[in-house]
């Protein structure tokens, strides 16, 4: 059984998400604060600069945005970043320039936004990328015919000049996903006629992202939530007002309660006291240590009190770093860490165990709804991730 718990309490939201007891995902926002992730807008061209093939953009937020050369190109396939170095920025972007744009990473006290002019409008079962003719499957649908079905599907559906990726939720759907591509593209034709007009001389905010909840529920829309619990009345009502335009969630029970702390139900305190900690120690007495830099994230995996008993030496460094794995996985989840990933594995002298580890991170990772890639093991034996935020944080 999964829950979302949602408290309210001065200016913070508090959002955990439960299965069976036990604390998936938690995340906390400031009520006040509304993410930018995901929105997208008119803006105006302020500065170009030639040198960082990069360009500075009003959104009509308090600090312009940031745009790269390659994020004003067209996209022409989803897995390739070249792009052709004779173009220069001020060939593309002019000074005084309208540009609609999404934003792509939130700002922060440092710098403003990092937008692109590559859209993705998400639906719960595609998520459009207009001006481009790119279809692509989640990587965690794996059969092929089913597959081959959903890009025939959506390719018969999508008007011309629409490309789009395939949700996980979408497999074994055909009606809803026919229906998901025209309300989408919808909301998609109201940005652009809004976007033409000759009249939006300033920055606009033309499209809001959902919020952490309203994606929560999307995202999760093929799994059982079968109950939302919160304080705060106001959320209850929107919550309600979801709930009428989703049918897949009509048996979902919405339940408020009077109570400061819903975060005492399940003995959820702890669980995300333990969040905050550096160390994580594993069942068989190794542990892992999360360091998290601004450029990246790094995990390094120790014994501990583990001595393998009477295990050799290579099957007990394979146990924690098995203990490990799973552990990490769930913590990245979590902790909602995003950006690049190292982990600083026990030395695997077999090229069998390091096979096995990786096959069983990517695995694990298989139940986190947001978007991984793992790249391996490096030549210094590091393993290589990466992972976008569900929630973008302001920081």
């Amino acid at each position: 059984m999964a829950e979302i718990i949602i408290q309210t309490q001065n200016n913070e939201k508090k959002i955990a998400l439960i299965e069976n007891g036990k604390l998936i995902e938690y995340y906390e926002e400031d009520k006040e604060y509304r993410r930018r992730e995901g929105n997208i807008y008119i803006g105006i061209v302020k500065d170009v600069i030639n040198g960082m093939q990069s360009a500075f953009v009003d959104i009509g937020t308090e600090k312009n945005s940031f745009i790269h050369l390659k994020d004003i190109l067209p996209k022409i396939d989803e897995t390739k970043e070249k792009i052709d170095e004779t173009i220069v920025i001020n060939e593309v972007a002019k000074r005084n320039q309208k540009l609609l744009v999404q934003v792509k990473k939130d700002s922060n006290e440092k710098k403003g936004a990092r937008v692109s002019s590559h859209i993705n409008l998400p639906g719960k079962y595609i998520a459009l990328l207009p001006n481009t003719n790119i279809i692509t499957v989640s990587q965690k649908i794996e059969d092929k015919k089913e597959q081959d079905r959903l890009i025939k599907l959506v390719r018969e559906n999508l008007s011309e000049g629409n490309g789009a990726i395939i949700r996980t939720s979408a497999q074994n759907k055909e009606k809803e996903i026919i229906k998901d591509i025209k309300r989408v593209e919808k909301k998609w034709n109201d940005i652009i006629q809004t976007s033409i007009n000759p009249e939006l001389k300033e920055p606009q905010l033309l499209y809001r992202s959902e919020d952490i909840i309203e994606k929560m529920l999307v995202d999760l829309a093929d799994e059982t939530i079968e109950k939302i619990t919160i304080n705060d009345k106001k959320i209850k009502k929107e919550l309600e007002k979801f709930k009428k335009e989703n049918d897949e969630y009509k048996d979902l029970q919405i339940e408020i309660k009077d109570q400061e702390n819903l975060l005492s139900i399940y003995d959820l305190e702890k669980q995300i006291e333990k969040i905050k900690n550096r160390k994580i120690w594993l069942k068989c007495g190794g542990f892992i240590t999360i360091d998290r830099t601004e450029a990246l994230t790094a995990i390094d995996v120790n014994t501990g009190k583990y001595t393998g008993g009477n295990q050799n030496l290579e099957q007990t460094v394979f146990k924690v770093n098995y203990e490990a794995t799973i552990e990490i996985a769930k913590q990245l989840r979590l902790r909602d860490i995003g950006g690049i990933i190292i982990i600083d594995y026990i030395d695997m002298k077999s090229k069998e165990d390091k096979e096995k580890i990786q096959l069983l991170l990517e695995e694990e990772l298989k139940s986190d709804r947001s978007k991984t890639q793992v790249e391996g093991f490096t030549k210094l034996d590091l393993m290589e991730l990466t992972r976008k935020h569900i929630c973008s944080h302001k920081d």
